[in-house]
This record gives structure tokens, C-alpha cells and sequence, in this order.
């Protein structure tokens, strides 16, 4: 397993920004790995929000087209998640996680193994 810290999080109002940051550790390249931001409102489901694959190839949930871009740097093993034009629904607590496969989805299924790595979280609150 992989050991992951977010950062980044914070409250803003609508409208505004706000990145996300995931940094990896633990003899490890994260180049071999699918990698993915999920979140998590009280009393609701994880659900994912974006992937980025280890060749780079991104995916995102519907909601967050557009506003919402990730991203890594493998030399720096740090995943980013860029939040523009918050809105109130995406207030939630954030999570990074790492999962070694070619494979990558945002659907949260393929994500339910022991074989994924996860972050402790970061909070975002927008209002």
C-alpha cells in the first residue's frame, strides 16, 4: 500500500477555487498507478469525482465536468485536483486513492478492493 496526505482543503463561497493536493509516499512510483479523487458528504455514498491513469488518461463524473480538472506530476508523486466555479453540492470531504492497474474508473465499484490505498481526507466547504 501506498501512504497518502491531502491537503488543500478549505471553506470558500460559490463561485471560487480552491486545489487540491495528494502527495504519495512509501517506496513507490506513481507512475504505476491508476489514481483518483473521491468524496463524501455526511449521510451519502462515496462517489467518485475524477481518475487520471498511469498514462495520463482522465475521466470525471458528469457533475463536475468542466469545473473540475485533475492531474499529477510523477516525479513530484503528487496528484492535483483543480476546483473551479465551486458550488454548494460539492462540499464534502475529499479523498485521494491509489490503486496499482492499467485499468482506471471513476465508478466507485472498481475502487471497493484491498488493494487500494486511501488518504485520511481534507474537508471542502462551499456555501
Amino acid at each position: 500500500h501506498v501512504q497518502l496526505v491531502e491537503s488543500g482543503g478549505g471553506s470558500v463561497q460559490a463561485g471560487e477555487s480552491l486545489r487540491l493536493s495528494c502527495t504519495a509516499s512509501g517506496c513507490t512510483h506513481m507512475s504505476s498507478f491508476c489514481m483518483g479523487w473521491f468524496r463524501q458528504a455526511p449521510g451519502k455514498e462515496r462517489e467518485g469525482v475524477a481518475v487520471i491513469s498511469r498514462r495520463g488518461t482522465t475521466n470525471y463524473a458528469d457533475s463536475v465536468k468542466g469545473r473540475l480538472t485533475i492531474s499529477k506530476v510523477n516525479a513530484e508523486s503528487t496528484l492535483y485536483l483543480q476546483m473551479n466555479s465551486l458550488k454548494p453540492e460539492d462540499t464534502a470531504m475529499y479523498y485521494c486513492a491509489a490503486r496499482r492497474s492499467s485499468a482506471c474508473s471513476h465508478v466507485y465499484s472498481y475502487w471497493r478492493h484491498n488493494d487500494v490505498s486511501w488518504g485520511q481526507g481534507t474537508q471542502v466547504t462551499v456555501s
